[in-house]
């Protein structure tokens, strides 16, 4: 089947939604959202909280804190699986979103806890891919929070909610690219080191150096 057939069939099926030239399907659009709330919450928690949960009974205290990891998850999180996707449809695959609601618990789960575990879900395709197509297409995740992560760079010396909002977009983004290109499991690492060994450890040593700059600079 040609790539515009596949577009096509795709926006025929029920329920279908196109954005922006992009065809979602109406589960795949309810996935999405409950990801990025569960995923935003677990980042509330995880910088929120500081490890103790006991500061849960003053969740209001929370509340400007939840509002910049919704900013920050709706661009890294949302960017990330966008990414995978749109690049699985140029090459020929059929591609969508499925959230893993257990995974999504236990995000929450360990933001509380005081660490995260953050593996809401998966762009999942079908159709023939090489090894370097598959490979791009799980790089593609992790490359786009590297991008955005340099994108809210200039805002952290901004003062006032721009910078706050700068700063967390920092955080995520940097944690989500790293964390990613774990080599383990589902994640994305896993795939691309299997791929192109020199892809793998650019991408990671990338990552891991912002997290590092990111940790001097933000938290220290």
């Amino acid at each position: 089947m040609s790539r515009q057939r596949q577009s096509q069939s795709q926006s025929k099926r029920p329920g279908a939604v196109r954005i922006g030239g992009i065809v979602f399907g109406r589960r795949e659009l309810l996935d999405l959202a409950a990801a990025w709330l569960a995923l935003a919450l677990a980042f509330t928690f995880f910088i929120g909280l500081s490890g103790s949960p006991e500061k849960l009974t003053a969740f209001g205290t929370l509340a400007p804190t939840f509002l910049l990891s919704l900013i920050a998850v709706g661009t890294g999180f949302l960017l990330h699986e966008l990414a995978h996707k749109v690049l699985a449809v140029r090459f020929g695959q059929v591609a969508g979103f499925r959230a893993s609601y257990p995974m999504l618990g236990l995000a929450i789960a360990s933001g509380i806890a005081g660490f995260l575990f953050a593996a809401p879900g998966a762009v999942y395709h079908r159709g023939r891919v090489t090894a370097r197509e598959h490979g791009l297409i799980a790089v593609a995740g992790p490359v786009t929070n590297l991008g955005l992560t340099m994108l809210f760079v200039p805002f952290v010396v901004v003062p006032g909610l721009v910078g706050d909002i700068g700063r967390w977009g920092v955080l995520v983004n940097v944690f989500l690219a790293v964390f990613n290109m774990l080599p383990v499991g589902p994640l994305d690492g896993k795939t691309v080191r299997s791929w192109n060994r020199q892809v793998f450890w650019l991408v990671l040593a990338t990552a891991a150096a912002l997290a590092g700059l990111a940790a001097i600079w933000l938290l220290v």
